[in-house]
């Protein structure tokens, strides 16, 4: 009898193929890293892409180059893990549901805190495999037992342990600056969540009249309604045009409010008039020229684009209806010069996809300088890290130089909660900028702190705001492999070997 010898297809199909050798990999543990095994560490942790969204050429790319290094090494006999995992993506996930919501009619504050997070975990038992599905497709020699995700239990432990060390170190402070503010979302967002776009917009030159009477000085601005919010006029210290204008005061119009001309070498007197109007509230320069002049800080912008109390007769009305009408009334009261086409560039909130507002708030904030610092120093005088190619050691040493305080609380709800616990009994159930706080890594200790500190009745009531989903994801390579318990996986594969990204866009992706 004759044996039936097995058809071959005429082309690969690789649904066929590809699940069949990815099920039997994961089923009998061959990219399983075991810390016990022989060889020297080799160890990559997947930069972590967000759970919202799905993978594109760029990860693709990523992924591919990663597993090429990944098996090379393990054929060299290293003892070598790819830890694979996802981000929580704080403000694409809640902005996400909140869109859901209002389709239902309804808002996250109607729903209520703990009803909204169950929403997002069902959501992210639904939706958030769609990433981990495509990595496996891919075929990438990652071990899934290691596969981790920012909001798990262990990894939020070490998210509380780190802000409760860096706080106690002087490194986490709580203060009232200017942050980038995102009116859809109504939260604050790092610089890394900013797109500038360039637009074609306007110049509108305004007169300011002197406040005796003996003529006006010119300014220039791209956002009329800010003018409302002005405490200064600034000119160069050098230009000898307004010399004799230092120290004297102008009347603001509409407001009718005495403001000073004040000299500043920030001021570039070649640009325009020379004439910079100073609004300390809603511009990050102005912001630092009202701290050297001791200016008043006028915030004239509500959390949602709308004016305030403090606009006068505009309050209420949105930003850019504002414009329109604080521009009309100088036009109306004579002080409207010129108006320009203007091309310029304007910095939008990727998630909420509206332009920011610098909006003066009192957040959280980690001191960068000494860890910066830490970093530069490594970088100088070290071999370590080793950038291929060797110019991107240039822009990280640049990025570094430049880099300024980072703001790590969002008004968001899903996320890590800020483990801050404030004394509300001291201000009568009412958080403000000055309400007494302890921080701790549960509310047990928080309570044993609070009542050392304020007695035995104090009444506590954690921080609603949650931490900035990079803060995680800073953590990341060492978070995933047990910090801060002094575990195998971190003492073997801890620091890791190489990081391979920079080919992922920042909307789609975290860090590494």
């Amino acid at each position: 009898m004759t044996a039936t010898l097995p058809t071959l297809s005429s082309q690969y199909d690789p649904r066929t193929t590809e699940p069949k050798w990815q099920q039997y990999w994961e089923e009998n543990n061959i990219f399983k890293a075991d810390p016990d095994a022989t060889g020297e560490p080799y160890c990559i942790v997947i930069p972590p892409p967000n759970v919202t969204g799905s993978l594109h050429m760029g990860h693709a790319f990523e992924h591919s180059l990663i597993d090429v290094f990944v098996r090379y090494h393990r054929m060299r006999g290293r003892n070598t893990l790819w830890l694979p995992g996802t981000d929580h993506a704080s403000i694409a996930v809640q902005t996400l549901l909140e869109k859901e919501l209002r389709k239902q009619g309804k808002t996250r504050a109607e729903v209520g805190r703990e009803a909204f997070l169950q929403r997002a975990w069902e959501w992210k038992a639904e939706s958030g495999g769609t990433i981990v599905g495509q990595l496996r497709r891919l075929g990438v020699s990652v071990d899934w037992s290691r596969e981790r995700f920012t909001m798990d239990e262990g990894l939020s432990a070490a998210v509380l342990v780190a802000f409760q060390r860096l706080y106690q170190e002087g490194l986490i402070y709580r203060g009232r600056y200017l942050v980038n503010w995102c009116p859809a979302s109504q939260s604050a967002v790092s610089d890394l969540e900013v797109e500038n776009q360039e637009v074609n917009g306007h110049l509108w030159h305004f007169r300011y009249p002197l406040s005796d009477g003996s003529g006006f000085v010119e300014v220039a601005t791209t956002r009329p309604e800010t003018m409302l919010g002005d405490t200064a006029v600034a000119v160069n210290p050098t230009d000898d045009r307004y010399q004799h204008l230092i120290g004297k005061t102008l009347t603001l119009p509409i407001m009718h409010r005495e403001i000073p001309i004040i000299a500043d070498e920030y001021v570039d007197a070649s640009f325009g008039t020379g004439c910079v109007k100073v609004t300390p509230a809603h511009d990050p320069n102005d912001f630092e020229m009202g701290q050297r002049h001791n200016l008043p800080f006028i915030t004239i912008m509500n959390k949602d684009g709308t004016l305030n109390e403090q606009a006068g007769e505009f309050q209420g009305q949105d930003r850019f209806v504002a414009r329109k009408n604080v521009v009309q009334r100088l036009e109306q009261d004579g002080f409207l010069v010129r108006v320009e086409d203007y091309k310029h560039t304007v910095p939008y909130s990727d998630r909420g996809k509206v332009p920011i507002e610098p909006l003066l708030s009192t957040q959280w904030f980690v001191k960068i300088r000494p860890l910066a610092d830490r970093a530069l120093e490594f970088l100088d005088n070290q071999t370590d890290p080793v950038f291929v190619p060797d110019r991107w050691a240039k822009v990280y040493r640049d990025w570094l130089v430049s880099l300024k305080d980072w703001c790590i609380s969002r008004q968001l709800w899903w996320g890590h909660q800020i483990p801050a616990w404030y004394a509300v009994s001291e201000t009568g159930g009412v958080i403000t900028d000055d309400t007494p706080f302890v921080v701790a890594t549960s509310e047990a200790e928080a309570r044993t702190q609070a009542i050392t500190q304020f007695g035995e009745h104090v009444q506590l009531e954690q921080d609603p705001d949650v931490l900035d989903t990079w803060f995680s994801s800073g953590l990341w390579p060492f978070s995933t492999l047990g910090w801060p318990d002094q575990t195998r996986d971190l003492e073997t594969y801890y620091p890791t070997t190489t990081l391979v990204t920079g080919l992922i866009s920042s909307s789609s992706g975290s860090p590494g």
